[in-house]
């Protein structure tokens, strides 16, 4: 009998249940979604191929999915963002195809993606482009068949949006990413803490007092940059978009060119979703005992090739952390292969800002599975109403009160005739 998952070890699956209500104790949204999807059953008779880091918050969004009626499989968006236990307890405890393992090498990674797009889904849950690539490049004969799908981060936005101007994109998505509730929090508070525990726990090295380089000032980037100021580093910001380094320099940060910020620093992370942000002649005028690492979506941030190539010798020094040692004698060092540092390093961001990305996921699968036949073969941002909906669900569960318009505060804003 053909086993329809590949995972790690299916021993572990105890640990990652634990995980799993460990990171439900923090993500309530999802437990009211949860239960409306329970009772009214939104999603039944789809399959959804789901290609998203494997963590304990993703189980919690697959089981919320799996409530709904959805029959779903689950491949791995990074090779090292997978936490074995969790795969292994979505598969002994809710029966549910996983295909991740943390450490694949890049054959069995897109072996795992062709493997959750053989359920022939009706939906797509991406995490970076790469499911919907694969279908549009090798599984093309799926495509007739799919309704819709939702992307969680910039870098597959962006993507998909360049195939949407090329009239390439063959079904209607959902730009998870767009929410106010998902980048206002989750790329800003949860990017920020995880990458700075990412690298922490990688290198151990105090923060105060580094020069700490953020390449990028978006909202992953504006997290990473005020977390290590707040750890009591020297941030420099750089960037390409004159209105962002603007508002670095009026958020209190140092903003230089790449190249004339290589030479002073001492910590380096980019988040741009960009190629070759840490390139050659960057390498050439780091210090010795310069850290990189990487918090954009793949690891092409890094020009790895030409570190590589400028090194006499490559070694592991501590777990996810690579020495090069270039042949002027400098050392340069790499976090997690240049990927995705806070899942590779760490375990990613904290639930409670996961609770609002994911609702934004079930909330839009649920969009597309009742609305795509008045849609185009475009990328979409989500509904307004639904972002509303999610930060009210997540000011109740947290015991906080706002105010309402009175009648009176609501017919002043929408007349023109009255003022001074």
């Amino acid at each position: 009998m053909t086993q329809h998952f590949d995972i790690k070890d299916i021993d572990l699956a105890e640990k990652g249940r634990y995980r799993m209500q460990w990171a439900a104790k923090e993500m309530p949204v999802l437990d009211l979604i949860e239960a409306r999807f329970r009772q009214e059953q939104p999603l039944r008779g789809l399959r959804m191929a789901a290609c998203l880091h494997v963590t304990a918050e993703t189980a919690n969004l697959m089981r919320v999915l799996q409530a709904g009626g959805a029959e779903v499989a689950l491949s791995a968006s990074n090779p090292l963002s997978t936490q074995d236990d969790v795969a292994a307890a979505l598969v002994a405890y809710y029966e549910m195809p996983v295909y991740a393992i943390k450490g694949e090498d890049n054959a069995t990674y897109y072996k795992h993606l062709n493997a959750v797009l053989d359920i022939k889904p009706h939906i797509t849950m991406d995490d970076g482009c790469d499911l919907v690539s694969t279908l549009h490049k090798t599984r093309t004969e799926l495509l007739p068949g799919i309704v819709g799908g939702t992307e969680e981060t910039t870098t597959g936005v962006i993507r998909l949006r360049a195939m949407a101007a090329e009239g390439a994109l063959r079904f209607p998505v959902m730009a998870v990413n767009d929410a106010m509730t998902k980048h206002l929090f989750d790329n800003r508070y949860g990017t920020g803490q995880s990458t700075i525990d990412g690298i922490i726990r990688a290198t151990n090295v105090l923060l105060a007092g580094k020069n700490f380089v953020v390449a990028g000032y978006g909202w992953c980037s504006r997290g990473i940059a005020n977390r290590a100021r707040g750890m009591g580093a020297n941030v420099i910001v750089t960037e390409v978009l004159p209105l962002r380094a603007l508002e670095a320099v009026m958020d209190g940060f140092r903003v230089m060119p790449m190249l004339e910020a290589a030479a002073v620093g001492d910590i380096f992370c980019s988040a741009t979703g960009d190629i070759h942000v840490f390139d050659k002649s960057h390498f050439a005028v780091m210090k010795d005992g310069a850290i990189m690492a990487n918090s954009g979506h793949f690891n092409v941030e890094v020009n790895i090739p030409a570190l590589e190539g400028m090194a006499s010798e490559v070694r592991r020094v501590r777990e996810f952390l690579d020495e090069y040692q270039l042949e002027d004698g400098r050392k340069l060092y790499l976090i997690g292969e240049g990927r995705l540092v806070n899942l590779a390093a760490a375990e990613g961001h904290p639930s409670a800002v996961m609770d609002m990305s994911f609702a934004n996921q079930a909330l839009a699968a649920e969009f597309m599975a009742v609305n795509h036949e008045k849609l185009q073969n475009q990328v979409y941002s989500v509904p307004e109403d639904i972002d509303q909906e999610i930060a009210r669900l997540k000011l109740a569960a947290m015991g906080i009160h706002i105010d309402t318009l009175s009648r009176e505060q609501q017919d002043y804003l929408n007349s023109w005739q009255e003022g001074t």
